[in-house]
């Protein structure tokens, strides 16, 4: 068994279909084209897939280069069973609506809680830079 260390392990994987998932939570599917030292992706006939509850939607986006520090997860995907009955393909307009709701739903949850928290007289957690420090 060879072994490469690093990003150099990568080299079997060029022309595969993979799946990456970035830092920022967006799922990419597409061909592994180029890797460099740095981690970086070239994905080619990429699309961005929005995943909610059961159902799915692709976002076609082509030639796709990725930062190596902004991947989390990278994996192929197996040709054979990668269609999976369980979830159901939406179009890009109903995915982009139902995943509007979702993080409208999430929006009013942390509402809600953030206002519990200050009848209660604690202060809710913040995420980043407050203006107390400066």
């Amino acid at each position: 068994m060879d072994y490469l260390p690093g990003t150099a392990s990568l080299v079997k994987e060029i022309d595969k279909k993979q799946l990456v998932v970035l830092r920022d939570g967006r799922t990419l599917i597409g061909y592994l084209r180029s890797i460099d030292q740095f981690a970086n992706l070239v994905l080619h006939r990429t699309i961005e897939r929005i995943h909610v509850g059961k159902k799915y939607g692709d976002i076609p986006r082509g030639v796709f280069l990725v930062r190596g520090e902004n991947v989390v997860l990278l994996g192929e995907i197996n040709l054979a069973t990668e269609e999976n009955p369980s979830l159901e393909q939406v179009s890009i307009e109903e995915i982009l609506e139902i995943q509007r709701e979702e993080q409208l739903v999430k929006q009013q949850d942390e509402e809600r809680k953030k206002k519990a928290l200050l009848e209660r007289g604690l202060q809710p957690h913040t995420d980043g830079i407050t203006d107390d420090f400066f």
